[in-house]
């Protein structure tokens, strides 16, 4: 077994399946259904766009939907931290 695999979950069955444009049914990974890193907007690392209504667009990103997508994702952490602790501050006020 591929380290990678433990961190792998297909889910064929799902109705919005697949969520994004691939050229590999069998290799896109559902672990991360909602992306993780929505929440770090530029500093994500992904493929986005913002739309006209200031939304952030990620129909073109596959980063979560890769065998490795928990090595990019784990590789995120400090900033999620720093996000969520900035997040917090603010809400204390």
């Amino acid at each position: 077994m591929n380290s990678n695999d433990k961190f792998f979950f297909l889910n064929k069955e799902c109705e919005y399946f697949p969520c994004h444009k691939t050229n590999n049914i069998d290799d896109f990974n559902c672990m991360f259904c909602y992306c993780p890193l929505y929440m770090l907007g530029d500093k994500c690392g992904g493929n986005y766009t913002i739309l006209d209504s200031n939304i952030k667009d990620c129909t073109n990103c596959l980063i979560p939907h890769t065998r490795n997508a928990h090595t990019f994702i784990e590789n995120k952490f400090d900033l999620i931290m720093e996000y969520e602790k900035k997040n917090r501050l603010n809400n204390e006020d």
